[in-house]
């Protein structure tokens, strides 16, 4: 399963959510009812409860969607079992073709219970309501860079990547300018918003300037430069999830 970019690509943070369903078709069909909120990214599926709750403390997504048939009490004891090791926990929508497991999951705590065949309505109103009950935060677009008494201020929207520098970062702009900071690389992971991932022990990239992954070679290339920035091993697996990020909205054409 691959990691989750929690970055909307046309503005703001994303809502991830993962769905537990033994049927891998309806978990595709509902996937591409919930394919209309573009807010809304599928952190991954699980077929069984084992791996659902595996997904869900590895991933944490905001929200969870969990098939209840005939393994219903199995799915509660998850539901119980994640409420031991999650501080904060995802929101649960339960799935079913019947009312049967609607009170036990009511009072299990589940926001929300979808009667199968999946209703758009219904769905449109879960979403309604998540967004309005659970806001997602404002993603800070203004990075302050402070030496003693200079104050330089950096909008990241306008950074393409950074570079580690020995002991400094150098920030590479939209504009061709480079700016240089005395702080490592690894501060600036923890600080930037989540738009920006580190592919390489030097390098972090702002995602939304991507236009090219090439796996052969290890790079990616970003619009308005020439040079390519490599990816290592050791963080293939974000490359991976960027890819899937990018793939979601586009159109794939073999060359």
């Amino acid at each position: 399963m691959q990691l989750y970019l929690g970055f909307n690509l046309f503005g703001g943070m994303d809502y991830t959510y993962t769905i537990i369903d033994a049927n891998a078709t309806a978990s595709l069909q509902l996937q591409a009812q919930l394919h209309e909120y573009p807010d809304f990214i599928c952190s991954g599926t699980a077929s069984n409860t084992t791996d659902g709750l595996n997904q869900i403390l590895k991933f944490l997504p905001d929200l969870v969607i969990i098939k209840l048939h005939e393994n219903a009490n199995e799915c509660f004891q998850m539901v119980n079992e994640m409420y031991q090791y999650l501080q904060k926990t995802p929101l649960l929508v339960g799935v079913s073709s019947t009312k049967s497991h609607a009170y036990t999951a009511l009072k299990s705590g589940f926001f929300d219970y979808w009667l199968l065949p999946n209703n758009e309505f219904e769905i449109r109103k879960t979403i309604l309501k998540l967004r309005k009950q659970v806001p997602q935060e404002a993603v800070p677009t203004t990075l302050c860079l402070k030496t003693y008494r200079d104050y330089h201020y950096i909008d990241t929207n306008e950074i393409l990547y950074l570079k580690a520098d020995n002991n400094a970062t150098d920030f590479f702009m939209k504009d061709g300018t480079k700016i240089s900071a005395f702080k490592t690389l690894k501060a600036f992971e923890a600080t930037l918003p989540e738009n920006f991932i580190r592919i390489h022990q030097s390098y972090i990239l702002n995602i939304k300037y991507v236009s090219r992954i090439n796996f052969g070679k290890s790079t990616c290339t970003l619009k308005n430069i020439e040079n390519q920035l490599p990816f290592s091993k050791s963080y293939k697996e974000r490359i991976d999830s960027l890819k899937t990020l990018l793939s979601k909205n586009a159109i794939d054409i073999i060359k």
